[in-house]
């Protein structure tokens, strides 16, 4: 039907209600603001550090941050798919792989903490008090339950290389008590808790978890233990579509003072959970 057939009263609410409409999603578009989406790990969300941090930087940028958490790997696959304005992750030889590739502009160091081996206080194994590599070799021995994460997170990428160095050929078999969950790292420790299995942990998802059952911390310290995450703005010449000025605003307020004092100010129960080296590295 023709626009001149059309009754002047039903074109005039045609026009208004559409006019109505438009002038609805503007206002929805500009209350929503400018937002990045950021592909991190289960450790940084399920420790409560990103309930702490991010708010203090949308409160002094304006921009909103919408976290995707998983595996390390699986955030930087996210990544290169174009799926990710930015990724916040801890497994150094892969971010360096992700950077070299050229899916990311450039690797920040942010911060640290370590990974710990937890499992029954009991310590069936007799693993309490060794350092990492022959723990695991004590657990492969023993067939001594052990709940992997399995995601191709960075603790999951941690473990394999500690397996290794242990002399336990995982490509091969797996050990007898050995069980991949494919989980997080707050799943993994519910498991673990109630299976009363081992299992390997970052120490800031470790002191936010409440369920501990008689899990404890059985091996610490090891200096392989260390656990660096870095921040990567992901590289617009592979993704045009990225937020690229609004992911750098984080990456460089992450590692400035503003940032780096606001991580360090996270605790629970009086301890510090992530240790901000952005000037270290």
């Amino acid at each position: 039907m023709a626009l001149t057939s059309i009754p002047r009263r039903h074109l005039l609410r045609t026009i208004a209600g559409a006019a109505v409409l438009l002038a609805a999603a503007g206002a929805v578009q500009a209350q929503q603001g400018p937002f990045i989406v950021m592909a991190s790990t289960t450790s940084t969300e399920q420790s409560g550090l990103f309930s702490h941090l991010l708010p203090a930087f949308t409160k002094a940028s304006g921009i909103e941050v919408r976290v995707v958490a998983q595996g390390t790997g699986q955030a930087l696959d996210m990544a290169r798919r174009g799926d990710a304005d930015i990724v916040f992750v801890h497994d150094q030889p892969a971010e360096e792989k992700f950077v070299a590739e050229g899916f990311g502009l450039k690797r920040q160091a942010v911060m640290y903490n370590d990974f710990v081996l937890v499992g029954p206080k009991s310590d069936p194994a007799g693993v309490k008090g060794a350092d990492v590599v022959a723990a695991m070799g004590k657990l492969a021995a023993a067939g001594a339950p052990f709940i992997s994460r399995g995601d191709k997170s960075g603790t999951h990428a941690a473990e394999l290389r500690f397996w290794k160095v242990a002399g336990v050929d995982m490509a091969a078999k797996h050990p007898a008590g050995y069980k991949e969950c494919g989980c997080g790292m707050g799943p993994a420790l519910n498991i673990a808790a109630s299976s009363g299995a081992y299992v390997l942990a970052d120490r800031g998802t470790w002191l936010s978890f409440k369920n501990r059952a008689d899990l404890a911390v059985l091996v610490e310290g090891d200096k392989r233990l260390f656990n660096q995450y870095g921040v990567i703005v992901v590289n617009p010449a592979k993704h045009p579509h990225v937020k690229v000025k609004e992911a750098q605003r984080f990456a460089d307020w992450v590692v400035s003072p503003a940032g780096q004092s606001t991580i360090a100010a996270y605790k629970i129960n009086g301890e510090q959970l992530f240790f901000p080296n952005a000037s270290a590295q």
